[in-house]
């Protein structure tokens, strides 16, 4: 098994429903260090298939020079390398070790972490986080709502903020960017759920920062502004690199 020589950098794939994308990043400067490489996810996205697919991608990467250890984010929690549930990926993933999997397919050292997971990791270290001490929530709003725990730094893994309740509701099923865009709710009728939402994290989790990421996170000022909380709350910075950026750095043992 391979992890490369002591100046390779490590190696972030942000593995998706739709799609796979992996480049080397730079940990000294938070950005890649080369070209982002994306595929489409395989259909059917079974743990063998997705594999294979990795050990291409790293191969041709190795062939650039870049053989350093290998991060890779999955949608689902993720308990010491064994995936426990899948969301928009093949149910196979259930109880599969995804560390012993990839590490045995790609001759690689590899380790795997949850895609908020990864995304908290990378706004902490490089993003809007960075320098905070204390307790930072990072929240990603898209079809669903990850979360991300990181206190002074370390991350406190698969917390699924998502799947509290709200009057009555998943919280993710009201207040997830999904639901703004399939109810269509103006900004302000959005902003009132998002309230509930996370003066509900707020309460239980008495956070020093909040940030709020997802694609939408770029129109934050549509938004954000009308979200009342006493905890500051402010919109990701590293948008689509979060999810390679956490990877590596989760990859290089440094989350």
């Amino acid at each position: 098994m391979s992890s490369g020589g002591p100046d390779a950098h490590p190696i972030g794939i942000d593995f998706g429903g739709s799609g796979i994308k992996a480049a080397a990043v730079d940990l000294a400067a938070g950005d890649f260090a080369g070209e982002r490489t994306r595929i489409k996810t395989p259909d059917p996205a079974t743990p063998e298939a997705v594999a294979a697919v990795f050990a291409e991608l790293l191969a041709a990467l190795a062939e650039d020079g870049e053989d350093g250890p290998v991060g890779v984010t999955v949608p689902g929690v993720v308990r010491h390398g064994v995936v426990g549930s899948a969301a928009n990926i093949d149910q196979a993933w259930i109880g599969t070790n995804a560390d012993d999997l990839f590490t045995r397919a790609t001759g690689r050292s590899v380790r795997v972490l949850n895609d908020a997971d990864a995304a908290g990791l990378a706004e902490v270290r490089f993003g809007a986080a960075r320098g905070q001490t204390g307790l930072v929530i990072v929240t990603t709003l898209g079809t669903g709502i990850g979360s991300a725990l990181v206190h002074d730094g370390v991350l406190v893994p698969n917390s699924e903020l998502g799947h509290l309740e709200i009057d009555g509701h998943v919280a993710e099923k009201r207040a997830a960017n999904s639901a703004r865009e399939s109810e269509d709710l103006s900004w302000s009728t959005w902003a009132q759920r998002l309230t509930s939402y996370y003066q509900r994290v707020e309460r239980l989790f008495s956070p020093d920062l909040i940030v709020v990421g997802g694609g939408v996170s770029k129109h934050a000022a549509s938004f954000l502004p009308m979200v009342e909380l006493d905890t500051p709350i402010i919109p990701a910075l590293l948008l689509n690199k979060a999810g390679i950026i956490g990877a590596a750095l989760h990859g290089a043992g440094e989350s």
